[in-house]
This record gives C-alpha cells, structure tokens and sequence, in this order.
C-alpha cells in the first residue's frame, strides 16, 4: 500500500469515505460540487496542506488532511494537524488505520515538526481509543464556532 497526495481525480473516493464511516459508500453516487473543487484545489495548491491517501492499486482505502502550521511555540517548530482521518468500512480492523497514522506521524517528523495535534468528535469513542493506542494524549478541550 501507497500512502501520497490525492489526485484530483480520487476526490469522488475521499468524499465517499468521508460521508459515512459506517458503511461504504459508492464514490460514483458522491456529487462534486464546486466548492468540492474549490477547496481541494486550495489544500493542493498548498505546501502547508496535504490530503493524503492511501491507496492498493486503485483502490483509495484511507485519507486523512495534514496542515502544517508555523509557530511560535516549541522553539518556533511547525505542528501538523490531522484531521479527516478514515478507512474503508469494510476495512478496518485490520491495521490500516494505524498504518496509515504511522506514515502520517513520519512525514511530520521527517518535516521537522515538533507536535502532532488531532481533534476528534466526542462521540467516536472507538476512535478516541484507537488514537490513545497509537500514544495521543488528551491535553486540551476543544472550542468551536460555526460562522
């Protein structure tokens, strides 16, 4: 298994992992909207943004968006945030998820970042134990404000 940038043409894929983690959904069924478009146009055009996928073959089975963002804390390092984490349905379980959080960790570190940071939905408790399994702490409460 491969774990690189999206392509343009695997955003169907990552939206239909994206619209329901509890079963599979067709990626021919998922409409890309314009804003669809806009924003992975945007996360590409990035150097400061990944969506990473990864993929058997053609077979899109993970992705996750990494940020890095500058700071000036821990000594002016930048961290990486991950978010969008999702596998497959019909594949976890089975090490993928871990597989692909590993490469995600090595590529912050290979970057020189000094932290990881992810937020995660209060009601994913099987995620919550899956992330501490890999060495996440919870440090922090999260806040948000919908605009």
């Amino acid at each position: 298994m491969i774990l690189r940038p999206a392509t343009r043409t695997e955003l169907p894929a990552v939206l239909a992992l994206l619209a329901d983690e509890e079963k599979v959904v067709d990626p021919g069924s998922v409409v890309v909207t314009e804003a669809y478009e806009r924003a992975f146009a945007d996360i590409a055009g990035d150097p400061r943004n990944e969506l990473l996928v990864l993929v058997d073959g053609e077979l899109v089975l993970g992705c996750l968006q990494a940020t890095y963002i500058p700071g000036l804390g821990k000594g002016g390092a930048e961290r990486a945030l991950i978010e969008a984490v999702r596998i497959r349905a019909d594949r976890r379980g089975g090490g993928l998820g871990r597989d692909l959080m590993e490469r995600a960790v090595a590529r912050a570190r290979e970057r020189g970042c000094a932290l990881v940071q992810l937020t995660s939905d209060k009601r994913r408790t099987d995620a919550h134990r899956f992330y501490a399994s890999l060495g996440f702490a919870r440090s922090h409460d999260g806040f948000k404000l919908p605009l």
